[in-house]
């Protein structure tokens, strides 16, 4: 559990940087699953003769997205924001549900709202290789720069008053230089957005001025109220920076996503109702998947590009 002057500190600021949150074994677990996860669509892509011959994970990772080929929507843990098919791909495997059901980061999402949680369908990973080796046309904010939002904002309006956290995991170390986030502190009013590269604050609305940069040493996390202002810095280093974007809210709660799945992750009124095998979730992905590929695409933006704030 958190101490009360660290709840204290997240009430008032709003971010609360946490280290030594996920375990050395279950990072080491990780970083197995998702090494093995490339491994397979790699030496598919090396038969096909896309990418070039390569060893470990980051030199793997990176030549393969200089060569166009596109790892990250397999190893994410959530469909996309676009138009879904039956064979979209998607990642569920037992280390990232046992991260996302880890005790101790449950122990500290309970400190702040409670003993009923459920684990919200809000969630990415981020693998973010450096910025020399962006594509100028790259957009996605997993995989490039991240621009200012609030994650109240990002979620639909069923989810508005929803008691929700961000937990941000370090994977990597992430430090100034390979692209931390950064925040803007106490900010409690939903600030306008607009549908720009990504859903982002409308210009002159951040005092980046107050911002904050959040660096924390791997297997550590970043809290985050929703209204808080956030994005990240642009990976100047020479590897990668990985972390994954996971959310929580009070359970019966909307959680934004109501065409996503979430499930029960910790429950002291009814513990019977906790998910505890991983396949039960990766088959709650598949239904979902199978479900929206037959139906209309639902739209995950609310924000207006003809709102007086995006003029």
């Amino acid at each position: 559990m958190l101490h009360p002057d660290q709840i204290e500190t997240f009430r008032t600021e709003g971010v609360l940087v946490v280290d030594n949150v996920l375990p050395q074994p279950l990072l080491q677990a990780l970083r197995a699953e998702y090494a093995a996860l490339l491994d397979g669509l790699y030496d598919g892509w090396q038969a096909e003769g896309r990418v070039p011959a390569s060893q470990g994970f980051e030199d793997r990772l990176i030549a393969a997205y200089r060569a166009g080929c596109d790892w990250f929507q397999p190893m994410d843990i959530s469909l996309p924001g676009d138009r879904i098919t039956d064979s979209t791909p998607m990642h569920f495997g037992p280390a990232v549900f046992d991260m996302v059901t880890c005790p101790r980061l449950l122990d500290l999402v309970e400190s702040l709202i409670g003993p009923e949680i459920t684990s919200n369908p809000i969630q990415h990973v981020r693998i973010k290789p450096p910025a020399r080796d962006l594509k100028p046309d790259e957009v996605r904010a997993h995989v490039g720069g991240t621009d200012w939002h609030q994650d109240r904002a990002v979620a639909l309006e069923e989810a508005d008053q929803t008691q929700m956290i961000t937990v941000w995991l370090a994977i990597t170390d992430a430090t100034v230089e390979n692209g931390c986030l950064q925040c803007v502190p106490r900010v409690t009013e939903m600030l306008p957005h607009c549908p720009k590269t990504q859903t982002a604050i409308a210009d002159g609305f951040v005092d980046e001025a107050r911002a904050r940069p959040l660096p924390v040493k791997a297997g550590g996390a970043v809290i985050l109220d929703p209204m808080i202002p956030h994005a990240s810095l642009p990976n100047r280093s020479g590897g990668i920076r990985w972390s994954f974007d996971l959310r929580y809210n009070v359970t019966g709660q909307p959680t934004g996503r109501s065409h996503f799945p979430d499930f029960v992750a910790r429950s002291h009124a009814a513990p019977e109702t906790q998910l505890r095998d991983w396949r039960a979730w990766r088959a709650m992905w598949e239904e979902a998947r199978a479900r929206l590929a037959e139906r209309p695409h639902i739209d995950i933006h609310r924000w207006r590009s003809d709102s007086p704030a995006c003029a």
